[in-house]
């Protein structure tokens, strides 16, 4: 993909796969591989949201953590430039390479209840990252995590309790305040607001896009949720078993769709108002195994478009429109739903 965006590229992956070995019997022989992520090409700009939406399952998560090496990946190229304008291949980092690369990349874990230790104080939680990485101790390690807390809308007094005393919008607050503590340039949201009230989600939604732009930050933000992603990204990549179907920016994609993937799931997306109507276009059939995945495309046995190229040859990501990219043989020909809403007085017209 070109980099037609304004800006520079802060993370470009090449070629990304992650397989997991299915071993079966008892010398625990390898006879096959889940492919969870499988051939990605993926770039975000500096101060950018990509937003990364699909069903569960699909990789989505898999490759945030593979781009932070949290998961080691099978292959492909991570290339991520540094804030004096350095690159440098994260995949190919040594121990201390990549520890020292971990100030710069972090990441915001999916449930506040889980990821926080039940035995540690906000003030040791938030610290932690600082006295890992031997930068802060004592009274500055202190006016630092204050200085964390009342920035994502925490009262310091409390720093001193547990995470049980928290509610679960709190306790994501305290999250996100931990991933900022050593000044992170990129982070990657794991799905930060679906363990979340609908009410709760909007504020850290909103605390995001304010740090995002307070700090010069860089996001990867991974959600299966179609609104969030409308809401919060610049940009949008689809995934479907493994694979990248469809990039674009967040208008264009959600009122033009190239993929028939994509049109699959903007049409299950409700609509604000009950006057308004749409056919739920429902794919044919179960999601492909990706232990098994079938040939050509991963999509043409539900695909109400498919023909025999499809059967047979695997599209590759191309573009199709500027900035607007499709794994599919026959985009930009096919006619697709869109998720666009009327307006008002177009409502009040009809």
């Amino acid at each position: 993909m070109s980099n037609s965006e304004n800006g520079r590229r802060i993370i470009d992956t090449k070629g990304m796969r992650k397989f997991f070995p299915i071993r079966k019997g008892v010398l625990k022989r390898t006879v096959g591989y889940v492919r969870a992520v499988d051939d990605v090409d993926l770039f975000v700009n500096e101060n950018e949201t990509f937003g990364l939406v699909g069903e569960s399952g699909c990789g989505k998560t898999t490759l945030g953590r593979c781009i932070l090496r949290a998961i080691e990946p099978t292959a492909g190229e991570i290339k991520y430039q540094k804030d004096d304008g350095t690159i440098v291949d994260i995949n190919a980092l040594d121990a201390e390479e990549l520890r020292r690369s971990r100030r710069e990349l972090q990441l915001i874990f999916q449930d506040p209840y889980s990821s926080l230790n039940p035995r540690m104080t906000v003030l040791n939680i938030i610290g932690e990252p600082l006295v890992c990485h031997g930068l802060m101790e004592g009274r500055a390690l202190r006016e630092r995590v204050r200085e964390l807390v009342e920035l994502v809308g925490l009262d310091p007094r409390h720093m001193e309790r547990y995470p049980h005393a928290f509610s679960g919008g709190q306790r994501q607050r305290i999250g996100i305040a931990r991933s900022l503590a050593t000044n992170p340039r990129f982070i990657v949201c794991d799905e930060p607001v679906s363990a979340l009230d609908v009410s709760v989600q909007a504020q850290i939604l909103n605390l995001l896009l304010e740090l995002r732009q307070k700090l010069s930050l860089s996001y990867l933000f991974v959600s299966h949720d179609l609104g969030v992603i409308q809401y919060i990204s610049d940009r949008v990549g689809v995934m479907y078993v493994g694979k990248m179907v469809e990039v674009s920016e967040t208008g264009e994609l959600f009122e033009t769709p190239l993929h028939p993937y994509t049109e699959a799931l903007l049409s299950s997306k409700p609509k604000p108002d009950p006057r308004l109507r749409s056919t739920k276009v429902i794919p044919k059939g179960e999601v492909a195994n990706p232990a098994s995945p079938p040939s050509g495309c991963y999509f043409h046995p539900r695909c109400r478009f498919a023909k025999e190229v499809c059967k047979t040859d695997s599209p590759p990501l191309r573009e199709v429109r500027p900035n607007h990219y499709a794994a599919c043989h026959f985009a930009g020909e096919l006619e697709l739903q869109s998720s666009a809403v009327p307006t008002t007085a177009a409502l009040q017209s009809g």
